[in-house]
C-alpha cells in the first residue's frame, strides 16, 4: 500500500499521541534513508519506501510510563524492567491503533545471532530528524588523533536527556516521494562545543554532564536519576524499596541484570 505524506500523518497520528501521553515520542522516515547511510551487515531486510519509525522516551516517560507500570504488577521480573515496561507500551499502542497493519518492532536491547544490534539506533535517530548524531567525523582536525571516540545523539529541546527505545517498520506500507528527509537540528554546532559534548561523554559519561551540553527544556527527575544512577544488578533492591517488587521478584531481577549488556544509565 502507497501512502502519501498526509496519509502518513493520518495513519500515526492517534499512535503518536497515545504514545505521547506515556512519554515516547515517535518520528517516521524511509527505511531507504537508514539503509543509504550503514553497511550492508546493518541494512533493514525491508524496501526502501517502507515507512519506519523511531521511538524515543522523553524523561517523562519514568513518570507517566514506568512507575504505572510497576504499580500494575506487570512487572516479571524477567528482563531490565524499563525495556519490560516499553516493550509493553508499544505492544499495546500497537496492537489498538494497527490492528489491520504488520508492523515488525525491534528493541534497542535485541541483537541478532551474529551478535550486532538489531538497528543502529543512534543513526536512526539522525536520519528521521529527531537528533543530530554528533562523531568523531564531523569535527575536522580532531584532537584526538587516532583514539576511538564514540559519538552520541543530541535532542534539539531535551539534550541528552531522553534515550532511543525502538525502531518500527510497517512491512505493508510504502510512502511516496511526497515525504522529503529533514536534517535533525544541529543544536552543538561549533567545533569547540562538539569537541567538548564527545570528551564529556566518552571520558566523563558517568556525571551525565554530556546530557547539558545545550540548555534544555527538561531532564529526569531526582527519582528517575536514582533508579539510572544505582548500578543495574542492584535496581530490583531499589525498586523492592520503593514498594514496587517482591523479595523473589528483587532476586530475579538481580540476577538477570547480572548478565545484562545494558550496563550504562539510560
Amino acid at each position: 500500500m502507497a501512502i502519501s505524506s498526509e496519509r502518513v500523518e493520518d495513519l500515526i497520528g492517534t499512535f503518536r499521541e497515545s504514545l505521547k501521553a506515556q512519554g515516547f515520542e515517535i518520528y517516521p522516515f524511509k527505511v531507504g534513508w537508514y539503509n543509504a547511510v550503514v553497511s550492508g551487515a546493518h541494512q533493514l531486510s525491508h524496501p526502501a519506501d517502507s515507512l519506519a519509525l523511531v521511538l524515543l522516551s522523553t524523561p517523562s516517560m519514568f513518570e507517566r510510563s514506568f512507575l504505572p507500570f510497576l504499580q500494575s504488577q506487570c512487572c516479571e521480573a524477567v528482563r531490565d524492567p524499563i525495556d519490560q515496561c516499553t516493550a509493553h507500551t508499544v505492544s499495546s499502542s500497537v496492537s489498538l491503533c494497527f490492528p489491520d497493519q504488520s508492523v515488525d518492532v525491534s528493541y534497542d536491547y535485541e541483537m541478532l545471532p551474529t551478535r550486532r544490534p538489531k538497528f543502529l539506533a543512534q543513526t536512526a535517530a539522525h536520519v528521521s530528524g529527531a537528533a543530530y548524531y554528533y562523531q568523531k567525523s564531523d569535527i575536522p582536525n580532531p584532537p584526538w588523533g587516532d583514539r576511538k571516540m564514540f559519538g552520541v545523539c543530541i535532542h534539539p529541546r531535551l539534550g541528552g536527556w531522553f534515550a532511543i527505545r525502538a525502531l518500527l517498520v510497517f512491512k505493508d506500507v510504502q510512502v511516496g516521494e511526497e515525504l522529503q528527509q529533514k536534517d535533525p537540528p544541529d543544536c552543538v554546532s561549533s567545533q569547540e562545543d562538539r569537541i567538548e559534548l564527545l570528551e564529556r561523554f566518552n571520558l566523563r559519561w558517568r556525571d551525565w554532564s554530556y546530557r547539558d551540553i545545550i540548555p534544555t527544556e527538561e531532564s529526569y527527575s531526582p527519582q528517575q536519576r536514582e533508579y539510572f544512577l544505582t548500578p543495574p544488578g542492584q535496581r530490583g533492591a531499589l525498586l523492592r524499596q520503593w514498594g514496587y517488587l517482591t523479595q523473589s521478584d528483587t532476586e530475579k531481577q538481580s540476577s538477570t541484570n547480572k548478565h545484562s549488556p545494558k550496563d550504562e544509565p539510560c
